[in-house]
C-alpha cells in the first residue's frame, strides 16, 4: 500500500541544506523534520527551512510518524545509523559511503531482504554528465567490449569545510573508505562488479595535520590511495581517491573508457568519443552534449578553460544528456536548488518514489554494497603494500 512519507533529516551540517528543500517540496512527503547532536544547528535549520526538530536520533526512531530517516551524519557513522534505522522500520535515505565495513554492508544489505523496507545511497556521480554518457554510449554498443577505464575522485583536503578539518580524529579517514564518487561512476556506466583489486597509498613527505598515527582514529598515513581493480566482465579499471592533490575541478570524473570498437577521452570540459574505423578512428566531439548548459554558453570566451579549472558552472546547471532523467522530476522542484553537476533533485526523487512505491531505488542497497566494499578492500591492499586481494559480493536482489 503506498503511505506518503515523513522524513526525519539526521544531521544538520553543511551539506544537508542542500536537501531539505527537495524533501520538503516533493509530493510523496507529508513532512519533515530534523534533529541533530548539537541542538543550536537543528535550531538554525528550524528558522531557515520552516521545519520542526526532533530532540535526538533515538527519538526519531521511536517515533511512530516518522517513517523515513535521511542520514547525513559523518561519514565513518554511516554504517550504525543505517542498521539502526532499518531495524526501526524506517525507510533510509543515505549519504556516501554505504559504511566503514565490509561486515556493516553486508548487514544492510540482509536487513533490507528482510524487512523489505527501502534502502537508497545518494550517490551524485552516478548522474554525473561523464559518467551518464558513457553508461549510455556502452549500453548501445558504441564502445564494444568494454577493456579499459579510469575514474577518480581529486579533492585536496584544502578544499574541504573548515569544520570538517577542525576535527582531526575524523579528518584523516582513509581516502578508501570514502570510495563511491570515484568507484560508482565506473560501475554503474558499466552495469558491472569488482571481483579484486590491488592498491598502494601515498604518504606526505611533509609533515601534516591529519595523515598520521595517533592523530586520526585509524592512524592512517595516506593521503591518497590508488587502485587497480579487476571487473566482472572481464575488463581492469583504475580508480583513484586522492585528498593530498594540488586538483580542484571537476573533483570527480571518469576520465577514459576504452572497448574494443570505441573510446571516451575527458579532460577539463572536452568531451571526445572516438570510434574504430578501417584507416583509423572517428573522432566526435560530445562537449556541447556532456557539459552543463550554462558551461557551454561560456565556451567562447577567453578566460573559460580557467574558470572551468576552478568549478565555475559545475553546480545546478543540467547537461543535455542529463535530459532524459530530469523529465520525470515533479513540477514542485522547478524553482529549487540544485547541486554537483545536477545530480541533488534526480537522487531525492529516486529515493521518495521507491519508498512510496515499494520499487527498487537506483542505488539500492546491493549496489552500494557494490560501490562500497570495493574502496575497503583497496585499502586494506594498500595497507599490505599492493597485495592482490578478493572483493565480497553481495550479488543482486531476486
Amino acid at each position: 500500500m503506498k503511505k506518503s512519507l515523513t522524513v526525519c533529516v539526521v544531521g544538520c551540517g553543511d551539506f544537508a541544506r542542500n536537501f531539505v528543500p527537495l524533501f520538503k517540496a516533493h509530493p510523496y512527503v507529508s513532512k519533515v523534520y530534523v534533529c541533530d547532536l548539537l541542538p543550536e544547528r537543528a535550531q538554525e535549520y528550524k528558522k531557515m527551512f520552516d521545519v520542526e526538530t526532533i530532540d535526538s536520533y533515538e527519538q526519531a526512531l521511536e517515533r511512530s510518524d516518522v517513517n523515513a530517516i535521511a542520514n547525513f551524519t559523518q561519514r565513518h557513522l554511516h554504517g550504525d545509523i543505517v542498521r539502526r534505522a532499518l531495524l526501526s522500520g524506517k525507510h533510509v535515505y543515505s549519504a556516501v559511503p554505504m559504511a566503514s565495513k565490509v561486515e556493516e554492508c553486508q548487514e544492510i544489505v540482509e536487513l533490507v531482504k528482510k524487512t523489505g523496507l527501502t534502502y537508497m545511497m545518494g550517490e551524485t556521480c552516478i548522474y554525473f554528465p561523464s559518467s551518464m554518457f558513457c553508461r549510455e554510449k556502452y549500453a548501445e554498443g558504441a564502445f564494444g567490449r568494454f577493456v579499459y577505464g579510469e575514474s577518480q575522485y581529486y579533492h585536496d583536503i584544502e578544499h574541504f569545510p573548515a569544520n570538517f578539518k577542525a576535527d582531526l580524529t575524523s579528518a584523516g579517514v582513509p581516502p578508501f573508505f570514502y570510495p563511491t564518487h570515484s568507484t560508482a561512476m565506473m560501475l554503474h556506466a558499466l552495469d558491472t562488479y569488482v571481483t579484486r583489486v590491488v592498491s598502494f597509498g601515498y604518504q606526505d613527505q611533509e609533515d601534516d595535520l591529519y595523515y598520521k598515527v595517533g592523530v586520526n582514529q585509524w592512524d592512517n598515513v595516506f593521503s591518497n590511495e590508488y587502485s587497480l581493480m579487476q571487473l566482472a566482465n572481464g575488463g581492469v579499471a583504475r580508480v583513484n581517491e586522492c585528498r593530498r592533490i594540488g586538483y580542484k575541478a571537476p573533483s570527480s570524473s571518469i576520465q577514459s573508457f576504452y572497448g574494443t570498437q570505441g573510446s571516451y577521452q575527458f579532460n577539463n570540459a572536452q568531451h571526445l568519443l572516438y570510434s574504430k574505423t578501417p584507416n583509423g578512428v572517428g573522432l566526435e566531439n560530445v562537449s556541447d552534449y556532456v557539459n552543463p548548459e550554462a558551461m557551454t554558453a561560456h565556451k567562447a570566451e577567453k578566460d573559460f578553460m580557467l574558470r572551468v579549472a576552478n568549478h565555475e558552472w559545475q553546480g545546478n546547471s543540467y547537461s543535455p544528456v542529463q535530459e532524459k532523467e530530469r523529465k520525470r522530476l515533479p513540477e514542485s522542484y522547478k524553482n529549487l536548488g540544485n547541486g554537483h553537476m545536477a545530480s541533488h533533485q534526480l537522487l531525492i526523487d529516486d529515493f521518495c518514489s521507491a519508498a512510496y512505491s515499494g520499487a527498487l531505488p537506483t542505488v539500492h542497497a546491493w549496489l552500494a554494497a557494490r560501490y562500497t566494499i570495493p574502496g575497503l578492500i583497496a585499502h586494506q591492499s594498500a595497507l599490505q603494500h599492493g597485495a592482490a586481494l578478493d572483493v565480497p559480493d553481495c550479488g543482486m536482489p531476486e
